[in-house]
């Protein structure tokens, strides 16, 4: 068997033997890496957009590209349309959408404020930490709402742990265009 097999095997048992001969369960270790991850890119774009100036914010990325104003509403409207999503509830600040999913940059005339969506930011987030708090380890691999009970019975990996992963990448791309700003 290959390292590969025998792990993809564990994880059908759901445990693992550690070095020190203590079982863990595979899920709780998966999402732990998976909220390492979100945590980490949370904190480094957290420090990144504590560094700019509202008038960094103003700028683009790149000649003809995104300002980092509105790739802050822009984050923050997808942060916030995870609770729905997850099932936390409603979104904070559903007029976000409009102007930073549903439109492109510079499409919009007013913009809310730089200290604005800084707040709306930190709030989102928070809220979320919060209710991620509040699922049990099974509760990760539970259907999100945007998926059918009958595709999620086909797709079992649509998931709300999924959705933790692909955002998580979205906020490490958009991180990347954040740094530009400096």
């Amino acid at each position: 068997m290959t390292p590969v097999t025998i792990f993809l095997k564990l994880i059908k048992t759901k445990k693992m033997i550690t070095a020190n001969s203590k079982e863990v369960n595979t899920n709780e270790i998966m999402i732990k890496m998976v909220f390492d991850r979100w945590y980490a890119l949370i904190k480094n774009f957290n420090t990144v957009l504590d560094l700019l100036t509202d008038d960094q914010l103003q700028k683009e990325v790149s000649p003809n590209k995104n300002r980092g104003i509105y790739l802050l509403g822009h984050l923050t409207a997808v942060h916030d349309d995870m609770l729905p999503l997850l099932n936390f509830g409603q979104k904070l600040y559903p007029l976000l959408s409009e102007s930073f999913i549903k439109s492109p940059d510079k499409a919009v005339s007013e913009l809310p404020s730089a200290e604005e969506l800084r707040v709306s930011w930190n709030k989102v987030n928070d809220v979320l930490a919060e209710k991620f708090a509040t699922l049990k380890p099974d509760e990760w691999f539970q259907k999100h709402n945007a998926v059918s009970t009958e595709d999620f019975i086909k797709e079992p990996h649509r998931n709300r742990l999924n959705i933790i992963i692909t955002r998580t990448t979205h906020l490490s791309y958009h991180l990347g265009q954040f740094i530009l700003l400096k």
